[in-house]
């Protein structure tokens, strides 16, 4: 069967050449070690065998080139294919009112600040921009780094110590688990969304002067959403700190997408710290810790990634700012973005696919082995469909998945489309 968009056929038109980027690397003869004192030791086996049985297979399923800006429908090895992966959450990619606000702001201020933001890379747009963030996630100040996992490890860096304790939703974010391994504090994790296990671990574990609970506010790779009046309970309860990762949930919760607060109904102020990426919804780069003004000064002189690391570009600042702007003047992006996400779930549920205990646009389809979830995406790209696969460590082992993003740029034509391919390789 053929399909039609934008005047082009699509369907089983055309074969992946995934994985021909390695220059034919896995064809070679050449055997390799991974001893223990190999510089690739024997835990890259894994890895080099499954990447070789997928580029043997033509699926190799990462790092497809775009050969064009992101959006509902992108240009890829030459073909035109319907982009289901895309955290373009809002459809801002490409919109003319933020490119040409990142077009202004390298005319004015060049393509970057020459230093670190501590010392000589703090522009007056940066300034602004973070006004604006904090006015719109509704703390007292807002500070930004050049990307979300930075700005995650800039807490635990700047704020803890090993004397302090971090208990750690289990599905939460691999960068909040590198922050707290890079910072030396101690790591609990509580079963997902479980306030029984939060609470035996909280009771639980050495003492510490001071408990961080952490949970994402919509989890990445299984599209739920933390329960966060429950955290806020027990936080009062325990005398500890709440800290929410709002980077998949600012932009889609609530009704005008401040995120996991606004969908509860529940101050700003219940949670000690927000932080997030501006590389989703918000159509830029960067991350953000918003948060008290106290602790906002307290890591601007003492958070690594702030002192040490080059500011954020002043195209990416205002393409933030702009992002922002357009987010509070078009509101019913965050409504149109949930009922999609609504109609391809329904979709795909009657279509048999397990999608696990997706509430919002991130939306898996769990297959389990690694090879048919690397196999899928491919037969996936063949009929003009591109999704990304996840697969362990990223996800645990034998729950591989596509995982799915729509956006509010998506069509219901569109969502039909990617439909129609799953009901083929059902």
């Amino acid at each position: 069967m053929m399909h039609k968009q934008n005047g082009l056929n699509l369907g089983r038109g055309f074969t992946s050449a995934s994985g021909e980027q390695f220059n034919g690397f896995f064809k070679s003869e050449k055997k390799r070690s991974f001893q223990k004192d190999s510089l690739i030791d024997a835990r890259a086996r894994r890895v080099f065998d499954l990447m070789g049985r997928a580029c043997e297979a033509g699926v190799y399923p990462f790092q497809i080139a775009l050969e064009s800006r992101t959006g509902p429908w992108v240009q890829s090895e030459g073909h035109k294919m319907l982009m289901l992966s895309s955290y373009d959450y809002l459809g801002l990619i490409g919109d003319p009112r933020i490119n040409e606000s990142a077009v202004e702001a390298v005319r004015k201020y060049g393509t970057a600040t020459g230093g670190a933001r501590l010392l000589t890379g703090t522009l007056d747009l940066h300034q602004q921009m973070e006004r604006e963030l904090a006015a719109f996630k509704g703390t007292e100040e807002c500070i930004t780094f050049s990307s979300g996992y930075l700005a995650n490890l800039a807490v635990m860096s700047g704020l803890l110590t090993p004397q302090d304790r971090v208990i750690l939703d289990s599905l939460s974010h691999r960068s909040l688990v590198d922050a707290c391994r890079l910072a030396g504090v101690p790591l609990q994790r509580f079963s997902h969304n479980d306030p029984c296990s939060l609470r035996h671990e909280l009771e639980t574990g050495e003492p510490a002067n001071r408990t961080l609970i952490i949970a994402d506010g919509v989890f990445s790779m299984d599209g739920d959403i933390c329960r966060l009046p429950g955290l806020i309970e027990l936080k009062k309860e325990f005398r500890c700190y709440l800290m929410i990762d709002e980077a998949h949930s600012l932009g889609i919760l609530g009704a005008t997408g401040r995120g996991t607060d606004e969908h509860f109904g529940i101050a700003t102020s219940e949670v000690d710290i927000w932080t997030g990426s501006l590389a989703k919804s918000m159509p830029s780069t960067g991350g953000f810790v918003a948060c008290s003004q106290e602790l906002a000064i307290y890591l601007q002189h003492s958070a690594s990634p702030f002192i040490f690391s080059a500011a954020l570009c002043p195209a990416s600042a205002a393409a933030v700012r702009m992002g922002l702007a357009i987010l509070k003047s078009e509101p019913e992006r965050v409504a149109r973005l949930k009922q999609s996400a609504d109609f391809m779930r329904q979709g795909l549920c009657k279509l048999g696919y397990d999608v696990g205990g997706s509430e919002t646009p991130v939306i898996p389809v769990i297959l389990g082995a690694e090879d048919v979830t690397a196999i899928f995406a491919g037969r996936l790209r063949d009929l003009g469909v591109l999704v990304a696969p996840v697969m362990f460590p990223a996800v645990g082992q034998g729950s591989a998945r596509l995982r799915l993003c729509v956006t509010a740029a998506h069509t219901i034509q569109d969502l039909e489309f990617a439909l129609d391919a799953f009901r083929q390789l059902r």
